[in-house]
């Protein structure tokens, strides 16, 4: 195995995890050398590649809710980095949190298909910390070339946005370029009306309500009560 997997990874915790019960798990992982620091972006950036943004399960109803996941999967998504959301807990959390199972899995399924940010589970912090650790790893061992590559991976932030917005239904690339020109990030086409989607070239009726379908939180699914 290449020696290189076994030199101690590094990882930056935003100041923010602090308090969590990952920064403990982490610094008694000896593979890790670990800095709290305040991110832009994601609660820990490991070994230059990956950025991982960790949510319990309770965490994630109340990203839904507020519609803060959405917004923070496209950010991740443009990143240059490898984002992952690490969904930490067990079902039992899920119980009485208000919101249906149809809404929470409608949420996942824009995040993982159309904004592309891989969805992984744990059940707890020390297993959190073996993913990550595994990633990295597994990441090192892409980089010397011992496994093969698949598919591509598009290289800068205005490519990145292209290639998001054209998973949504409808939209291929020459209308990818045209939201883009019209609105200036993928965040502002997700959070334009149907009235202002249409006023691009070649959005019609039906493209501009079936994007407005496809980042809209069904909200009246939601029992907040």
């Amino acid at each position: 195995m290449n020696e290189s997997l076994h030199e101690t990874l590094g990882i930056e915790v935003d100041y923010r995890e602090s308090r969590s019960p990952m920064l403990p798990a982490l610094r008694e992982c000896a593979d890790f050398h670990v800095t709290v620091a305040r991110l832009p972006l994601g609660d820990y950036r490991v070994d230059g590649r990956f950025l991982f943004e960790r949510k319990t399960l309770t965490d994630l109803v109340a990203a839904i809710k507020d519609s803060r996941l959405f917004r923070q999967a496209l950010k991740l998504s443009a990143t240059t980095m490898r984002p992952a959301i690490i969904l930490e807990g067990t079902g039992r959390e899920l119980v009485g949190n208000g919101m249906s199972w149809e809404a929470i899995q409608g949420a996942l399924v824009t995040v993982s298909l159309f904004c592309g940010v891989p969805l992984l589970r744990t059940r707890k912090p020390e297993e959190t910390v073996r993913t990550v650790l595994f990633a990295a790893r597994q990441g090192r061992t892409f980089a010397s070339g011992a496994l093969p590559r698949r598919g591509c991976r598009p290289r800068g932030k205005r490519a990145r946005q292209l290639y998001i917005l054209q998973g949504f239904p409808g939209i291929g690339p020459e209308r990818a370029h045209r939201l883009l020109e019209r609105f200036g990030s993928v965040e502002a086409i997700a959070r334009a009306t149907a009235e202002d989607l249409r006023s691009v070239e070649g959005i019609g009726e039906r493209i501009a309500g079936a994007l407005r379908w496809s980042v809209e939180e069904p909200r009246c699914n939601y029992r907040l009560g």
